[in-house]
């Protein structure tokens, strides 16, 4: 369990002046226990207590947390209620932390002097002929590794030892990182010559990092539609961070579009870039956190936890794709990673610029009400690049005469063809994996996991049933278990089949499938893209993986094959999301020389997310949908919090789930408007039953702070019924 709460220890004489906050001591904690690590929060500057007890000593195989972040890390722990244990930990990497990776040591030779070394030369006989060639040879190649020398020359490291011995030679053990791009080739770049639009937007962001802020505004809302340039903004904001010697985060949503990005201003800042990220392996997070950390670098790109990169001087932090809800962390500390570099900018006098062609609805209100700045780029960075022309299918009219639907309508099979036929690339947008979403017997009998209140879904290729919520996978059956036939229907789609039907649709064309069935790692991601981006695939087939991120000059045509898939959704943010999932992907297209086109298959046409996105109109969309959330109170016109219960007793459940409801109800009356706890969407998964509050009210640190005791009070006293609060939720599934 977490603990919540700090302990006060006695620094010793021959501690006193080396203790400081966010540092790793050991300390005895419990009777007979041996001492335990524990992380400096604050330093008083005397005790309360006279039986206090002394910190043992410091652990310094574990680097220290900048004072900077662990204020951050408290504030995290107050604003999404959860214990200061979770909030520090999510400060380091669990490489970093454990204190049980070291760094990578190398041996390498030198030659002690030149004088030495001709002196062994001279008397050398016949019999050290081998320690003769390694010494001529480390004349050549100074520094070089005992085993490189020795397929050179044949010298062993034992020869080498007695070389050393002899004082011939010197064998030093040196750092060597372990760096996760160390076989990538990347071409130097160099600043474009900026747009008028991108020329205002850098004259903001160069006024907002001086010394200029009169409106004392710290976040700049970027809104650029797709292939407007923002990359090259980031660009060219970071350098002028770097020339007046600050440092620079960028966060990207997902681990997949890390690679590319990194790319990007590797070619731009070479090795002044470090990239943090959960895909690396543990000795790569440690080396390239402890980069940071020794101020070897001074741009840290990354996912989520590369906020919380340990810079001395930021300046300034960019989150691009800031919508995207891959922000939002699902475990303790609940956090948003966007609103939480916003925290950061503003402790640290850090700049903060939130770049998306289709911004939240929370940071679009913040811009707009004047509480961000806002820059935009509303066309493409080359006028020949034109944003591309999108049809809207109704799949209504594509029924045959057994009122069947196709996967592909007959518009957007004629399209692929066309650009088969040109030599063009296109790309086919599902977001769900998978061959189907359920089986289904004649009978009725859907397959279902005992575990969790949905059906399995069924993977063709690997004849295997597979719950995307526990991750149980039991073999396809064969038979009906109820009336024992063997019919089977397939409901619902995912892209396993859209990839079978279009090999039979498309026979000859070169077809490749990006989801999280095939991407199993980003150097699977990158090889599949590397190879598209080589004109090797003609159509790429693919979940949200491929919606943002890529750009493809000779991809010409897009087919989102069922834009409904997320539209009617139990959730207030299901349009929302829509409108930006058809918005980025349709981005995809027409990126070169040929005009895009998008074709959008959809059974619901008017729909007001799909029409928006149709017409690349992000403010027509606000339009339809701000009046909406202010109507019902819901962000950003409100703050939403989700309470989560869960356990194995649905009475019990709901008992004490009403319980709570009902002293918050009591506690804030005005204007907090909370709802009764109700079975999730989703009811059952992983054998355990979950039931929902939704808690809307207006800005309210007295709030939070009294369900932030209500959470720690819980964990204490309840045993059978698990509670947690979701702060700023981004789903109610």
């Amino acid at each position: 369990m977490s603990l919540d709460r700090t302990f006060d220890y006695l620094i010793p004489e021959r501690l006193v002046g080396r203790i400081r906050p966010g540092m790793k001591v050991n300390v005895p904690f419990g009777k007979g226990r041996k001492p335990r690590p524990a992380t400096v929060v604050r330093l008083i500057p005397r005790p309360e207590r006279s039986d206090l007890k002394e910190i043992v000593d410091i652990c310094d195989d574990v680097p220290e947390i900048p004072a900077s972040l662990a204020r951050l890390g408290e504030w995290i722990a107050d604003y999404y209620c959860c214990t200061r244990e979770q909030a520090l930990k999510s400060l380091l990497p669990s490489a970093v932390r454990s204190g049980k990776v070291k760094p990578k040591k190398i041996r390498r030779c030198y030659l002690a002097s030149p004088e030495k070394a001709a002196e062994y030369l001279a008397k050398a006989g016949a019999r050290a002929k081998v320690r003769a060639q390694a010494i001529q040879f480390l004349t050549l190649h100074p520094g070089a590794q005992p085993d490189t020398v020795q397929a050179a020359t044949g010298a062993k490291l034992p020869q080498l030892r007695a070389l050393a011995k002899e004082g011939v030679l010197n064998i030093e053990e040196v750092r060597a990182d372990r760096d996760p791009f160390r076989n990538a080739v990347i071409q130097p770049t160099t600043p474009l010559k900026l747009t008028g639009e991108q020329g205002a937007a850098m004259e903001r962001i160069f006024s907002m990092l001086g010394d200029k802020r009169s409106d004392g505004r710290h976040v700049l809302l970027l809104h650029g539609v797709t292939c407007s340039g923002k990359t090259e903004v980031y660009l060219q904001a970071i350098a002028r961070v770097l020339e007046e010697g600050g440092d620079a985060i960028v966060l990207v949503p997902e681990i997949s579009l890390t690679p590319q990005t990194v790319t990007r201003f590797r070619a731009r800042f070479g090795e002044r870039v470090s990239v943090l990220h959960s895909g690396l392996t543990q000795g790569e997070r440690y080396d390239e956190w402890m980069k940071v950390y020794r101020g070897e670098v001074s741009i840290a790109v990354g996912a989520r936890s590369a906020l919380f990169a340990p810079f001395k001087n930021l300046k300034l932090i960019i989150v691009d794709e800031e919508h995207d809800s891959s922000y939002k962390q699902s475990e303790a500390p609940r956090y948003n990673a966007r609103d939480v570099a916003v925290v950061r900018g503003r402790m640290e006098g850090a700049l903060v610029i939130l770049g998306s062609a289709t911004p939240s609805l929370e940071s679009w209100q913040n811009a707009v009400s004047g509480k961000y700045a806002l820059a935009s780029l509303p066309n493409r960075w080359d006028p020949s690049i034109v944003l591309p022309h999108v049809e809207i299918v109704d799949m209504r009219l594509e029924k045959d005469e057994e009122d069947r639907v196709p996967m592909f309508s007959k518009r957007l099979v004629e399209e692929v063809r066309n650009r088969i036929h040109a030599g063009e690339q296109s790309i086919l947008f599902l977001n769900k994996r998978g061959y189907s979403r359920q089986l289904q017997c004649a009978c009725g009998h859907v397959p279902t996991c005992p575990d969790c209140s949905v059906a399995y879904t069924y993977h063709k290729h690997s004849a295997s049933l597979i719950c995307h919520f526990c991750g149980r996978i039991v073999p396809a059956i064969t038979t009906c278990p109820v009336c024992g036939q063997s019919e089977f229907h397939y409901v619902g789609t995912g892209t396993e089949r859209i990839e079978s039907l279009a090999g039979a649709l498309f026979q000859g064309a070169r077809i490749a499938r990006m989801d999280s069935d095939t991407m199993t790692n980003p150097q699977k991601y990158e090889e599949v893209l590397s190879k598209f981006r080589s004109g090797g695939i003609d159509i790429l087939i693919g979940t949200q993986m491929i919606a943002k991120g890529l750009d493809f000059p000779n991809v010409t045509l897009v087919g989102v094959l069922n834009a409904d898939m997320g539209l009617y959704l139990p959730d207030f943010r299901a349009h929302e999301r829509t409108f930006q999932l058809l918005a980025q992907v349709a981005g995809r297209a027409g990126r070169g020389e040929v005009h895009g086109q998008v074709l959008i298959q959809t059974f619901s046409p008017e729909n007001p997310a799909i029409l928006c996105a149709a017409e690349h109109s992000c403010a027509d969309f606000f339009a339809d949908e701000l009046p909406i959330r202010k109507e019902l109170l819901f962000p950003p016109f409100s703050h939403l919090t989700v309470l989560h219960f869960d356990g194995e007793d649905p009475v019990q459940i709901e008992a004490k789930a009403g319980e709570l409801v009902r002293r918050i109800a009591e506690k804030f009356p005005e204007p907090l408007e909370i709802g009764d706890a109700t079975p999730a969407p989703i009811e059952r998964i992983k054998g355990r039953y979950r039931y929902l509050a939704t808690v809307r009210t207006p800005p309210n640190a007295a709030f939070r702070a009294y369900l932030r005791s209500e959470v720690m009070n819980w964990r204490r006293t309840v045993k059978d019924v698990e509670f947690y609060a979701d702060v700023d939720a981004l789903s109610l599934l």
